[in-house]
């Protein structure tokens, strides 16, 4: 596999168009329920909510929209989709400045954002699957990861710093505008792409066609395997992040810029399991990369319940999650380029679809579980119960024959 090879200026142009919208959203990382804080004056339960229902409202609306997403141009999808987000962000700026911002509105920018991310990205992996080589698909997913999680390194401190400077939308207004560049950025995108078939009307209004990512994901042993280990490690892992943040802020007094310096540093993790992925899989093995990687991002975890005051505490926060991003930046684009491979291009759309909306909703219930036993128990509790639950979760990974078996249909035939 050739780490260093080109993928063509095409797919130069998507990536650019990703970079400049991935690093719009680390500078307006938690910018929402920012704004409902500083500028709503909104308690605790009101910001709780508008961290987990606007996503998962989101989800529920992206999921009639994967039949639309799959069977058209995926390009001309993408660019609204980042038009809508553009839209939807730049309503909050405009509405603070004419002293018209209120909770609902966030709200409905929260969906609205979080369904058309999940349509961005099921488009963007179908486009991907037929802009790339086969043997391509490890590599740029890879550049893809690191991307983020670069982008997850600079943008919040970088965020927090604009913030206190120009005031409290102004993240939100970069955010906006990366949105548009994306677009741009894809227009630019050259070569007729082919429009997806079936074509049929019948085809497009069934109702199980938004359903048809499931099925895919079920009947198949290896990504059945991988959706569920998969939504269960991401939602255990985000339900940690606001436990952790009333433990280091409130319960240890650690100070705001130590807080996000425990979180920015070890993203720079990312960047090294994700340029490790083609060569460890090159070397190991995709399987073994599955097993070995897989159990290896879900035991740190349990760390956090031992942070302590002051500076030892501060570093245990930074390794524990260290440990965590290098593992899981190198398992994600190895999971993803698997999960292409293996679903016919009928389908890619609808199941990446299914994946996200999973993902999202396991977030969202189990961030609001942590919660509830954290306000019973404290937040130590709840890490700790967090941490226990996330070590049996290596136990759904998938065997090895699992992911050789049942090869996915031509992608010329009807779903």
């Amino acid at each position: 596999m050739g780490v260093r090879r080109p993928l063509g200026p095409q797919f130069g142009r998507l990536w650019a168009a990703y970079a400049v919208s991935a690093y719009g959203s680390g500078l307006g990382f938690g910018a929402l329920p920012l704004i409902a804080v500083l500028v709503l004056q909104a308690g605790p339960a009101e910001v709780s909510a508008l961290s987990a229902v606007g996503p998962v409202v989101g989800a529920l609306i992206a999921v009639p929209l994967a039949p639309w997403v799959e069977f058209r141009r995926k390009r001309p999808v993408m660019i609204a989709m980042d038009l809508t987000r553009f839209a939807a962000m730049a309503t909050i700026p405009v509405a603070y400045a004419f002293g018209r911002l209120g909770l609902v509105q966030l709200f409905v920018t929260s969906a609205v954002v979080a369904a058309a991310k999940i349509a961005f990205n099921a488009a963007s992996g179908a486009h991907l699957k037929a802009l790339v080589r086969p043997d391509d698909l490890l590599v740029a997913n890879a550049r893809f990861e690191s991307t983020n999680w670069s982008s997850i390194a600079v943008g919040p401190p970088l965020g927090g710093a604009a913030i206190g400077l120009l005031g409290p939308v102004t993240t939100v207004v970069a955010d906006a505008l990366s949105y548009l560049l994306s677009a741009l950025g894809i227009a630019a995108i050259r070569g007729r792409e082919q429009a997806p078939r079936p074509t049929t009307r019948q085809h497009r209004v069934r109702a199980g066609a938004m359903l048809d990512g499931w099925r895919h994901i079920a009947g198949d042993p290896g990504l059945r395997a991988l959706y569920l280990n998969t939504v269960l490690v991401s939602g255990l892992i985000m339900a940690t992040e606001p436990l952790l943040a009333v433990l280091l802020l409130r319960g240890l007094g650690f100070a705001p810029w130590q807080y996000g310096l425990a979180f920015a540093a070890p993203c720079l993790g990312g960047l090294v399991g994700s340029r490790l992925a083609p060569r460890v899989v090159a070397r190991y093995g995709r399987d073994r990369v599955f097993r070995t990687v897989g159990t290896l991002r879900a035991v740190w975890l349990i760390g956090l319940v031992f942070v302590r005051p002051g500076v030892v505490g501060l570093v245990t926060v930074m390794a524990v999650e260290l440990a965590i991003i290098v593992n899981m930046s190198l398992f994600t684009p190895v999971l993803a380029t698997y999960r292409l491979e293996r679903t016919p291009e009928h389908l890619v759309a609808r199941t990446l679809s299914a994946w996200s909306t999973g993902q999202q909703v396991s977030i969202a219930v189990l961030t609001a579980l942590a919660g509830l036993l954290a306000g019973a128990a404290g937040p130590r509790t709840a890490l700790a119960v967090a941490g226990l639950l996330i070590m049996a979760t290596p136990l759904l990974l998938p065997r090895p024959d699992r992911t050789t078996q049942h090869e996915p249909e031509p992608s010329g035939s009807p779903a």
